[in-house]
């Protein structure tokens, strides 16, 4: 961002109060985590649904932020030097920054929307633009009011075309964000089911998307929508075009062809088409992170290098970094490059960076440390990334943070204002990886998190997160850990709760904060209604501990209208009252797990908590698969008709067949009793049944008739098998499955 206004402009603009304060503003933020320095930037207090950015003043100032937009009055008082924009509404104030922006420019402005392909099509089209144009588009994904402004106010002089994406989906929303976007031409992409569900009809889905281009002067969408205005798109079109392209699949082909006929519409010839479309690659390798050797975490953004997108990367790699140090290798195809991107690289304060080139060798050596891989395709730094990964077998678990980012979202539109969330993450994250998963949904604004044993939480305090974590087995031994790693033990008996007093007298501690957990009908731990005097007298005498919740568990929340479910509600209702109305503090109370939050709204009490929604794992289908399960094919052979495969040779085979064998086994969690044909994976989108038992780290499937090659990509858990799918042939239910998911298994994590 490279802005030039003076901040007494800005005042009068936001306010319509002068300032005789005319000192330079540069850019805007509103995320402590991505300030390096904060000269000449505009600190937006935004107000979120469960944090209030009026409450990072004080660290967006030791960043060296002086000016701010607040919505309290008096809000920088306390620091001196620091100058106010007082408005009603921060995100509104930025809104009409980012339109008073836009009005300054009159270049082609695309807007893209639509339910998938979003953020595919934009980034090819502006790779396509690019070679010939100086083309502006919307950093990631960022398609939200706050993702249009920012991606609006990146405009500069020497934008020749503007490319934003547009996700907004209430009408109000899309209309206002029309009023101040004002596109020229537009982009309608696929609708999908996801969205769909959020809308009463598909007319309405369409009447909104619609409402974004009233007044675009051409519109392009794919012909399957049928609309009577603009150009109809075809996977058919631009024949002599399409056949330099090398991806495969329905949906990136009429991606594809969206950019390439948007592309052709603004002047590009088939000449310079062709010539670009070959580098074209699929969006999954936008910021992949995986966990690399020697205790490195690398972010591997190998899909193109330019000012902008370098920008975003070293912006996202500052705000995960965890403390780690900060290193970038950009791939350069020309050392004369180097100086276009030293100032940015600089700017960020990194502990190293390396410009890479096919001179330069590649004997890196990192520990503890976060790198940034960076670079243009034909230097394959894709393949420099991968020398990086830890050196794990070829079955692996991606985690797809945008789907995890959707789900909390939409988990949080179903609660009321206030009510606040609680993210489970014991059993390693169901299986994810509980350090990782603890951080990212830190970043995303949960209240609490949840484990179930001490060293749990402990190992997630020794990774940097800082959110406050409920500990639901505390072991008596362990109560001295949950001291020294700030974490709150839940209290489930008289003799658990004297044993903690003893440690906290021992350590000096008062109003330590606990959890009381309450037995309603699961016949686990917990105090039955006949204990809660008792406890009520013990807490109220013992000044080293505080009440921060109350909380019980349903037995079957994940059926509907369960008179069992109601009555376990009403006893928590009674019980958790009987203990509030004791104390004169604040004690929140919650019941609610994934499906109860689904089934059993209304009863939300003051927290929820989520554990498998998380991950989409539990059936609702607002939510989204988070979890894939991928290997590839090791091995083809070809079996004579009366051969037998695998041990105690439980599979003669009656015919000729070709066998691939994939690594991946019962050690991993593939299930012993999906062999001889219970279970199976995909591969090129069949069916492949296993063959014979399931070994300790091997399969083997059915592939006759198959054209593939080892090396082959397998699905276990995706798109064609869902964890529910894979769940009900195991005979067992996703969380078993997660939880049995190997630690050898690498976990690759993906925000695309």
């Amino acid at each position: 961002m490279n802005l030039d206004y003076s901040y007494s402009k800005l005042s009068l603009l936001l306010s319509g109060q002068n300032s005789s304060d005319s000192s330079p503003i540069r850019s805007v933020s509103f995320d402590t985590r991505k300030i390096t320095n904060g000269d000449h930037t505009l600190f937006f207090a935004l107000a979120g649904v469960f944090r209030d950015g009026h409450q990072f003043i004080e660290l967006a100032y030791k960043k060296g932020v002086r000016h701010f937009v607040v919505s309290t009055a008096g809000s920088t008082k306390s620091f001196p030097g620091a100058q106010e924009i007082v408005v009603n509404d921060t995100l509104l104030g930025l809104l009409d920054l980012a339109k008073h922006h836009r009005n300054r420019f009159n270049f082609p402005i695309i807007a893209i929307t639509g339910s998938n392909g979003k953020t595919t099509v934009k980034e090819w089209l502006a790779q396509f633009l690019g070679s010939q144009f100086q083309v502006s588009r919307s950093p990631k994904s960022y398609n939200s009011q706050l993702g249009v402004a920012l991606s609006i106010l990146e405009f500069n002089s020497k934008t020749e075309i503007g490319i934003v994406e547009v996700g907004v989906s209430t009408m109000e929303n899309m209309i206002r964000i029309r009023e101040i976007l004002k596109p020229t031409h537009g982009i309608l992409t696929s609708f999908g089911s996801a969205h769909r569900a959020l809308f009463d009809s598909e007319h309405e889905h369409l009447s909104t998307k619609m409402a974004l281009f009233n007044t675009v002067s051409e519109l392009f969408y794919p012909d399957h929508l049928n609309l009577d205005k603009g150009i109809a798109v075809s996977t058919d079109s631009n024949p002599e075009i399409i056949p330099h392209f090398k991806l495969t699949g329905d949906f990136n082909l009429m991606n594809v062809q969206i950019a390439i006929s948007v592309a052709a519409f603004f002047g590009l010839d088939k000449a310079k088409l062709q010539q670009v479309i070959p580098c074209i690659s699929p969006l999954a390798l936008r910021l992949e992170t995986f966990a690399g050797n020697n205790n490195n975490i690398i972010l591997n953004d190998t899909y193109s290098l330019d000012f902008e997108s370098l920008r975003n990367s070293l912006g996202y790699q500052l705000a995960t970094a965890k403390g780690k140090k900060r290193y970038a290798i950009i791939g350069v195809s020309d050392a004369s490059q180097q100086h276009t991107y030293e100032a940015l690289l600089n700017e960020f304060k990194l502990d190293g960076y390396y410009f890479h080139t096919q001179e330069v060798s590649s004997n890196y050596q990192f520990h503890d440390s976060s790198i940034l891989i960076k670079g243009d395709r034909e230097l394959k730094m894709g393949t420099l990334a991968n020398t990086f990964k830890e050196k794990n077998h070829q079955t692996y678990l991606e985690i797809d943070l945008k789907a995890i980012r959707h789900n909390v979202n939409y988990t949080k539109s179903l609660l009321s204002t206030g009510t606040k969330l609680l993210c489970m993450v014991k059993a390693s994250s169901y299986g994810s990886d509980a350090k990782t998963m603890g951080r990212f949904l830190e970043e995303l604004g949960g209240d609490y998190l949840g484990v179930a044993y001490v060293s749990e939480g402990v190992e997630l305090r020794k990774n940097g997160v800082l959110t406050p974590i409920l500990v639901m087995n505390a072991e008596e031994s362990t109560f001295g850990d949950c001291v020294k790693y700030s974490l709150e033990p839940a209290i489930f008996s008289l003799k658990q709760f004297e044993s903690l007093i003893k440690e906290l007298i021992l350590q000096e501690c008062a109003n330590f904060p606990i959890h009381i957990k309450v037995e309603t009908g699961m016949n686990r731990l917990g105090f039955v209604a006949s204990e809660i005097k008792t406890l009520i007298e013990s807490i109220k005498v013992q000044p080293e501990v505080s009440v921060k919740s109350i909380y019980s568990h349903l037995v079957e929340s994940d059926v509907l209208h369960s008179e069992f479910t109601q009555k376990q509600i009403n006893l928590f209702e009674a019980i958790s009252t009987e203990i509030t109305d004791n104390f004169p503090y604040q004690i929140d109370r919650h019941i609610l797990n994934s499906e109860g939050i689904k089934n059993y709204t209304e009863s939300q009490f003051e927290m929820v908590r989520l554990g498998i929604g998380i991950y989409g794992g539990n059936g609702t289908k607002q939510l989204r698969p988070a979890i894939s399960w991928l290997s590839t094919v090791s091995q083809l052979k070809e079996i004579q008709p009366h051969s037998s495969i695998g041990y105690n040779r439980s599979f003669i085979s009656e015919k000729k067949r070709t066998i691939a064998i994939i690594p991946v086994g019962y050690a991993d969690g593939f299930k012993r009793l999906l062999g001889n044909g219970n279970g199976g994976v995909f591969i090129q989108n069949n069916y492949c049944h296993t063959l014979g038992n399931v070994c300790m780290d091997m399969i083997m499937v059915d592939v006759t008739g198959l054209k593939i090659e080892e090396g082959e990509p397998v699905e276990i858990i995706g798109k064609n098998q869902t964890i529910l799918d894979f769940a009900q042939k195991s005979k067992t239910i996703p969380y078993e499955i997660m939880t049995s998911f190997s630690q050898r298994l690498h976990r690759m994590y993906v925000d695309q």
